[in-house]
């Protein structure tokens, strides 16, 4: 078969397969964040969420903004996932998406969760997308270039599949890992009072301006076509694990706001 023909089979095929995944952080990701975010709460908090949720765990409905996706009745939150803005310029520079993006949709969960009068059903909703939506926040190339949807039209190859930048950040890096979600939250690194207080520092669009940064450096980190795999997961796990970490750490700071 010709050489040529083979790599364009390859790149298609990616692409598909790139295409049909519209998980963010992973089934696995999202629960490593919700279950860290567990552990940082107040206990005035967790009693509160446990209410909330009907004892459903931070961990459990974390995937609850993806697993919506497929009914039409909530179509309107799929902008929610993701923010793009330009590299060079601040959030609010250009018009914002008037269909909503990442910080408008973590602003309004909150906003609904410290309403005196939103009854209970709304906010058992929103806090189940808070809980995603913050760790999508923390997910790097969910604050990356719009014209390449965020590393999806960025084909590489991870190990001998064909996959795109953003499935190996979503997922890839972390199925690779085989470790469950709750074995990956207990071997979060151990940090101090000062470290952990460091993380809580600034606010959501801090936190975003800090993951465009990362951004930035993912999208340095591969080349269009290029064969990825252990060179590359050694770079770049350890910035996942951290991300992970980080999104529980903040997400329980707000919910303690809220809650606590």
């Amino acid at each position: 078969m010709n050489t040529r023909y083979i790599i364009l089979l390859l790149l298609l095929t990616s692409s598909i397969k790139g295409f049909s995944i519209t998980e963010d952080w992973g089934k696995t990701g999202h629960r490593v964040t919700g279950e860290i975010a567990d552990s940082y709460l107040t206990e005035k908090a967790k009693r509160n969420i446990a209410e909330l949720l009907k004892g459903q765990g931070l961990a459990f409905v974390s995937i609850y903004a993806d697993e919506i996706k497929s009914d039409d009745r909530y179509r309107v939150y799929s902008p929610w996932h993701y923010v793009n803005f330009s590299f060079d310029k601040k959030y609010g520079e250009d018009t914002p998406s008037e269909r909503g993006d990442l910080i408008q949709g973590i602003q309004k969960c909150i906003e609904v969760l410290k309403s005196d009068t939103a009854p209970a059903e709304d906010k058992e909703f929103y806090l189940k997308m808070l809980v995603h939506f913050v760790g999508d926040l923390h997910q790097p190339l969910h604050v990356g270039r719009g014209e390449d949807k965020g590393g999806n039209d960025i084909q590489v190859r991870w190990f001998n599949d064909g996959s795109n930048l953003h499935r190996v950040w979503d997922t890839e890096m972390i199925d690779y890992y085989k470790m469950s979600y709750t074995e990956l939250a207990n071997n979060a690194d151990e940090l101090s009072l000062s470290e952990v207080e460091a993380i809580e520092k600034g606010d959501v669009l801090d936190w975003v301006y800090e993951s465009q940064s990362l951004a930035k450096k993912v999208y340095t980190s591969a080349n269009v076509g290029e064969k990825l795999g252990y060179k590359y997961m050694y770079n770049n796990f350890p910035t996942v694990r951290s991300q992970l970490q980080k999104g529980g750490i903040r997400l329980a700071k707000i919910l303690n706001e809220i809650f606590g």
